[in-house]
């Protein structure tokens, strides 16, 4: 029935796989837990490898890390049923019918379902601020809207798949860096008009980065964004879907594009510091990123800033 797949990295596994262990076994479905340790910390791989002394648990280490892509494609080589849930491994599931939801809506016409993600509601400390409020204010999209825009709301921290159909569109493996693995595989699902169905079944974002950490893992997703934008040729359709490259293009038509980038080139380093230092406006983050893609895109403008 059920292969419950957990990538995992330096992150302490045991509460989510304990309720996790603990929801299949009472609906007494079949079921298993694949971990997948992408060389993890020493510490952590202690922590969690002692998991597979229970049942229906598989742990695997990996000698080297293959990234975020590469790694949700190995778990066909160890799932044996038919459908495969992913979660992430800093996911917190909440409900106690979290499993029993997505065991639900199993049936013929099954092939990727999407349950959703949110933030506990409670202001961490300043240094781990600009990553909770960029989550709720961005990544946080109501079950309404995701109704609404199927494909834009795919997010692997938690979706269900039929094991056949991700055997054919499986992660592009030349994804390697950090982020937007998901935009493309969301993008792949849409222009091969495979359904996406969203239910209302939310985990909790249980990780947070501190804004340091989480301003370089953007700077990373915006390279992986213009290397897929040029795999792509430029796809007009793919582009149109991500709102940082669509303000981009608008702007590349006018000499605004400029004038944002001079703004970029002469404040990106205060930008940068006053972000990292906790100060969480969601307007300056996203100045900051727009100014970074044009840096990365523009390397015919006679000033680069590194």
């Amino acid at each position: 029935m059920l292969s419950i797949c957990i990538p995992v990295y330096n992150f302490c596994v045991h509460e989510l796989v304990n309720e996790l262990h603990n929801q299949a076994s009472s609906i007494a479905v079949d079921f298993e837990i694949i971990l997948i340790d992408d060389f993890s910390d020493v510490n952590f791989k202690n922590q969690n490898k002692h998991l597979a002394e229970f049942q229906n648990i598989k742990y695997i280490e990996l000698p080297r890390n293959i990234g975020r892509s590469k790694i949700r494609n190995l778990f066909l080589s160890y799932a044996q049923y038919d459908y495969l849930l992913f979660l992430d491994c800093d996911a917190f599931v909440s409900s106690k019918t979290f499993l029993k939801k997505y065991i639900d809506t199993i049936n013929n016409e099954t092939v990727v379902v999407c349950g959703g993600l949110t933030y506990n509601s409670d202001k961490p400390g300043k240094e781990y601020r600009l990553r909770w409020k960029y989550g709720i204010r961005k990544e946080v999209v109501s079950f309404e809207n995701r109704l609404k825009n199927p494909y834009k709301s795919f997010n692997t921290i938690s979706f269900l798949i039929k094991k056949t159909l991700f055997q054919a569109y499986s992660f592009d493996e030349r994804i390697t860096g950090y982020g937007h693995e998901d935009t493309l595989f969301g993008f792949q699902l849409k222009t091969h008009n495979i359904p996406v169905t969203h239910i209302n079944n939310p985990v909790i974002n249980k990780s947070l980065e501190k804004n340091s950490e989480f301003l370089l893992k953007t700077e990373q997703s915006i390279q992986n964004l213009i290397y897929i934008k040029k795999f792509l040729s430029n796809n007009a359709d793919f582009e149109n879907s991500i709102s940082l490259l669509n303000t981009y293009n608008k702007l590349k038509k006018t000499r605004a594009l400029s004038i944002v980038f001079f703004f970029w080139l002469i404040s990106h380093k205060m930008l940068r510091g006053l972000l990292a230092s906790g100060f969480e406006s969601i307007g300056l983050f996203s100045f900051y990123k727009l100014g970074y893609l044009i840096n990365k895109q523009q390397s015919s403008l006679p000033i680069n800033a590194n």
